[in-house]
């Protein structure tokens, strides 16, 4: 549930214990997320906390970033999602800010399947991370 706030993902991966190595539990976190319903998939998203900024990242980043979020809360009803993995921190509020942007323009069946993708990939990297014995975040 650290990984996925589902209980459906959480049961399914539970369920198929033991893996024989993490690319079969990799393997099949991303099955189970990609089949969760539409209800499983808005639970998942109203647990998901909104990206980080970088540490001393100036008040008109957060100014924007909060308006932005707004904005998507208002037109889709949940969290913004984005799977930063691979990004280096430097270029998180860039990315997070133009993806948010971008992604206003979906319309709510566009954005959902965005968002499942994403919160998909994050599953993954906080299963990596937890396999390799760091933090989840």
């Amino acid at each position: 549930m650290a990984c996925l706030h589902s209980l459906r993902w959480a049961l399914r991966l539970a369920g198929h214990r033991p893996y024989p190595d993490p690319a079969s539990l990799l393997a099949a976190s991303d099955e189970a997320a990609y089949d969760l319903s539409p209800k499983e998939l808005a639970e998942a998203l109203t647990a998901e906390a909104l990206p980080a900024l970088p540490d001393g990242t100036y008040s008109a980043a957060h100014t924007a970033l909060n308006a932005a979020h707004a904005a998507y809360e208002t037109k889709f009803g949940h969290s913004f999602v984005i799977c930063l993995d691979g990004v280096p921190e430097a270029e998180h509020l860039d990315r997070v800010l133009e993806d948010i942007r971008s992604r206003l323009a979906n319309d709510p069946d566009e954005e959902r399947v965005v968002a499942a993708e994403e919160l998909r990939r994050l599953a993954r990297e906080r299963l990596t991370r937890m396999l390799a014995g760091g933090p989840r975040g």
